[in-house]
């Protein structure tokens, strides 16, 4: 048996881990899509690594684009087996990938009027909503702890992973040569202590596991509460300088956070009044989801279920739906505050946003989660004071502010609390994956000191013996 890392490998993005056993039966663990890579994203995410028509089965942690935002390609290259994944998780899936769909087409559709005057060639979307909705087809339900058989070989369970909605860690169990090898892929680790979620559960001894790495050399507690940053950054920008305070949020998980913590301040009676947008129908789909699965909550969030019926809605906040309201958010010199995807501002409504309002030193473009290095969002952490959007360069006059707290990865402790319920001596080989390669070569070192002496760092499309 091996395991082929074909995504996520020394980089965040791209998640897809391909499983073999000796008789050729494979499983892969997510087919994400690749995300702020540079000039090499568009390469990595139209060449797989391995041949779609051979994977057998697929198993999907959870719905976020850089776990699931290549399926459609995979089964229109001829994958044509059942994706098992949590009711959230398909409910979430089904929206996202149709939103992915058109704004690939949107963004190709405006980035060639550019090309074409230009005398480039023309690019292509990955995929449209057609191919999105042949690939939904294959879902197949399967809920937390419910031990389901793939093949009389092959069984697996989901347990929570408390990342976001539906978000789960595959344990999986192979028989092979008379004994059972116990395999666990952590997806996403979400963290203890979540603003909305339960925290991560416990999981069954694994002789190999694939863990995420997101933030293997930080800890988020030492940084302020959301709310209050909130509070100060929409103060500072919307009632001091009168400008605009710009948010790239994911549309799944950090979205919803945002507007519980503005909530939190309504409920309060300290929230600023001006405008709130939430420019993203995606976004508001996504919220619906959220609420028609209140089992997720933690008791915090059920407490407050008790006196305020929708905890994501409040005074002053208005969803934009067409584009026409969108591109009418840009002509209005009000200060306001724009919660806009993608959570990197590499694709989606907000990118527009941004070129509109980066070269006004009265705005604010606020980042709320991790970033690529090469992504437009990553660049603007950085501190770059000149990007490209949409092919043009843009001097950054705008302050660029972060909460860094705002994470739905956990951090170096929430991981190691994830591993808790393992015997270290029992694991024969932790591989990390989802991480820099940096930071994995820290957290590597650490876990190390906390008893898992077998740490490897995969490298893109390396295959690893499982003995």
């Amino acid at each position: 048996m091996h395991i082929t890392f074909h995504g996520a490998a020394r980089n965040v993005t791209g998640s897809k881990h391909l499983v073999q056993l000796n008789d050729g039966t494979t499983v892969l663990l997510d087919c994400g899509m690749f995300q702020g890579m540079g000039d090499q994203t568009d390469e990595l995410n139209e060449h797989f690594g391995f041949n779609p028509k051979k994977v057998g089965h697929m198993i999907l942690s959870h719905a976020h684009i850089d776990h699931c935002g290549l399926i459609p390609r995979l089964v229109a290259e001829g994958f044509e087996g059942p994706i098992y994944c949590t009711s959230a998780t398909m409910d979430l899936v089904r929206i996202l990938l149709l939103d992915s769909a058109k704004i690939q087409m949107q963004d190709v559709a405006y980035s060639n009027k550019h090309r074409a005057r230009k005398g480039l060639p023309l690019l292509e979307a990955l995929y449209d909503e057609e191919q999105v909705m042949d690939a939904m087809r294959l879902f197949k339900i399967v809920e937390y702890h419910e031990e389901f058989e793939i093949t009389s070989r092959i069984k697996f369970q989901f347990t929570d992973a408390g990342h976001i909605l539906g978000s789960a860690a595959v344990h999986l169990s192979i028989l092979e040569n008379g004994k059972y090898t116990n395999i666990t892929f952590s997806g996403d680790v979400g963290r203890y202590g979540d603003l909305l979620l339960k925290s991560p559960q416990t999981f069954p001894q694994a002789d190999y596991i694939l863990l995420e790495s997101t933030y293997g050399d930080s800890l988020h507690k030492q940084l302020e509460p959301i709310a209050d940053a909130l509070l100060e950054i929409i103060k500072q920008t919307c009632l001091v300088k009168n400008g605009k305070v710009i948010i790239p949020a994911f549309s799944v998980g950090r979205t919803q956070e945002l507007l519980y913590a503005l909530n939190s301040l309504e409920l309060k009676g300290i929230l600023p009044d001006v405008p709130y947008y939430v420019d993203s129908p995606l976004s508001e789909k996504a919220t619906e989801v959220l609420m028609n699965h209140p089992e997720v909550y933690n008791k915090a969030v059920n407490d407050v279920l008790k006196v305020d019926a929708n905890p994501f809605a409040f005074k002053g906040l208005r969803f934009i739906e067409s584009t026409e309201e969108s591109i009418a958010l840009n002509s209005d010199p009000r200060p306001c505050v724009i919660i806009s995807s993608s959570g990197m501002a590499e694709a989606g409504r907000v990118k527009h946003h941004i070129k509109n309002n980066i070269g006004n030193q009265k705005n604010t473009i606020l980042m709320v989660g991790y970033c690529e290095p090469n992504s437009l969002g990553g660049r603007l952490l950085y501190g770059d004071h000149e990007v490209h959007i949409f092919g043009e360069v843009y001097e950054v006059k705008a302050e660029v502010r972060s909460i860094k707290s705002m994470s739905a990865h956990g951090d170096y402790e929430d991981l190691l609390h994830f591993l808790n319920c393992q015997d270290p001596a029992k694991v024969k080989q932790l591989f990390l994956v989802h991480g820099e390669y940096e930071v994995q070569q820290h957290f590597s070192k650490t876990l190390n000191e906390n008893g898992f002496m077998h740490v490897e760092i995969p490298y893109q499309h390396q295959r690893i013996e499982l003995n």
